[in-house]
C-alpha cells in the first residue's frame, strides 16, 4: 500500500508534520513531533533526553497537550529515523485520543505510515 506524499494529505495534518520536522531540526533532537487536540490546537516537542528524565518526542507532546488541558487528541505526527513508532508513544496517544491517526515520518518529512487505532 502507497502511504501518502505531504502534497496528498490533508492541509492539517501536513501542518502538523511541517511542525515535528521543524521543531526536530531547531532542537538537533533525535525525533520530532506534533499533536492536534480535538479543539484544533497543536502542540510541538522534541526528544527529552536528560539524566533525569526522558520522554520520546510524542510522548513530550502529548504530556504538553495534557499539560494545557487537551481533553482528546485528533491526529498525532513524528518525525524520526527509526524504524517504528516507540509503542509507548502510540500508548500515550491513545490515552487521550484513542481514535486519533498517528502519522509515521522519515526526517524529510516524508509519511511512511499512516497508523489507526
Amino acid at each position: 500500500m502507497t502511504e501518502p506524499s505531504s502534497t496528498d494529505l490533508d492541509p492539517e495534518d501536513n501542518k502538523i508534520i511541517v511542525l515535528a520536522r521543524s521543531t526536530r531540526a531547531r532542537t538537533g533532537a533525535a525525533e520530532g513531533a506534533a499533536v492536534r487536540d480535538t479543539d484544533g490546537r497543536t502542540y510541538a516537542a522534541s526528544t527529552v533526553a536528560l539524566p533525569s528524565l526522558q520522554l520520546t518526542a510524542l510522548q513530550a507532546a502529548v504530556a504538553a497537550a495534557v499539560a494545557s488541558g487537551a481533553e482528546g487528541l485528533e491526529a498525532a505526527a513524528v518525525v524520526t529515523g527509526k524504524d517504528e513508532v516507540d509503542p509507548l508513544s502510540l500508548a500515550a496517544v491513545r490515552e487521550l485520543g484513542p481514535s486519533a491517526h498517528v502519522l509515521f515520518a522519515d526526517g524529510k518529512g516524508d509519511v511512511l505510515e499512516v497508523l489507526h487505532p
